[in-house]
């Protein structure tokens, strides 16, 4: 998973990969996906559960950072303001993020019986990106009983690509969807784990950079400039990151993190145009904060300060190969107004 070590692609590489290259490296996160693909559909739905208790009453650590603020998303607010995550995350395409939202507030009151009884409401994450370049969008295709699918989907091991909220996904002119990498630190002599997941759906045509390597200009001239250029002529379609880690970070560092993931979509291109949505989740399984208790003090870790480029790092470089990896697993697609994009491995 990630990209697989046969690939004729190489980044620059400065951490080990964790075992499965996958978010879900982290341990307790785990990743499903439901896919609708049948002629003009192209669509879906991603879910990222962030730890295998009650996520309500024992939230985690979160932040968000809105690199670019083109985006639809539901429940960003409130991780902004208190800094945790009490639901699992769901991405899926633009006009569908009620109907996953209704998905997931329903999962959640099954599961929490004092939601709006006891306690207050809760904050359900949804997040998007625009698929209607191979999906027909306006046919609000996705139900909630596709959302329920995902969440119930969820396991450590997972496919990339064209699957869940990635069906219809287009990046940097060719096709992409779901791309996931994970990566080892070392810190007071002790191993962590930073994970990537990646919703990519950005960029303008033949600005794709691999390692340094400007293969979108090559591309566009194997495929035609204008046939290429007819694909995604703007920087625009935005993207959903979010990352995963056990390091023990609080909000205001795991915020730092994820404004960080900007680095990595400069690497491979972007330059995030005015269209493009582009969001970064961050949260950490470290600790666990809870939502009843006797005490009016609570104790947390986090990471010195000083120290903390070794995450900036780890994530920079997990995000990085994600996105590449949403482009290696993607395959050519034709949907929605005939439009078709080319998988990456018909060029390398």
């Amino acid at each position: 998973m990630g990209l697989p070590d046969n690939s004729t692609l190489r980044l620059f590489n400065l951490f080990l990969k964790g075992p499965k290259n996958l978010i879900t490296d982290v341990s307790g996160v785990t990743v499903g996906h439901c896919t609708l693909k049948a002629g003009t559909i192209n669509t879906g739905v991603t879910a990222i559960i962030p730890h295998p208790g009650d996520t309500f009453h024992e939230k985690l650590t979160a932040a968000v950072s809105v690199l670019n603020g083109f985006g639809k998303s539901a429940g960003l607010i409130q991780i902004q303001e208190l800094g945790t995550l009490e639901t699992p995350i769901l991405m899926t395409n633009t006009l569908s993020v009620g109907t996953a939202l209704n998905a997931l507030v329903k999962y959640m009151l099954e599961r929490n019986a004092d939601i709006g009884v006891d306690t207050g409401t809760v904050n359900c994450v949804v997040t998007e990106c625009n698929d209607s370049r191979l999906n027909d969008i306006r046919g609000l295709h996705v139900t909630e009983a596709d959302a329920r699918a995902a969440l119930d989907a969820a396991a450590e091991d997972f496919a990339e690509g064209c699957v869940g909220a990635g069906t219809g996904m287009c990046c940097l002119g060719l096709k992409s969807g779901i791309g996931s990498a994970s990566r080892l630190l070392e810190a007071d002599g002790q191993r962590y784990t930073v994970g990537s997941l990646v919703l990519s759906n950005f960029g303008a045509s033949g600005h794709l950079t691999i390692g340094g390597d400007h293969i979108g200009r090559r591309i566009r001239m194997r495929m035609g400039a204008q046939a290429y250029r007819d694909q995604m002529d703007k920087d625009q379609g935005s993207i959903i990151i979010v990352l995963a880690t056990d390091v023990p970070l609080n909000e205001r560092q795991l915020e730092r993190v994820a404004r960080r993931s900007m680095i990595a979509l400069g690497r491979v291109g972007s330059y995030c145009g005015n269209g493009s949505g582009d969001i970064a989740i961050a949260f950490s399984t470290a600790q666990r904060h809870p939502h009843y208790s006797d005490k009016s003090i609570l104790s947390d870790r986090h990471f010195f300060d000083d120290d903390i480029d070794v995450v900036f790092e780890a994530a920079i470089e997990a995000t990085e190969e994600a996105i590449v990896s949403s482009l290696y697993h993607a395959e050519t697609t034709r949907g929605f107004g005939e439009r078709e994009f080319k998988s990456l491995r018909e060029f390398l």
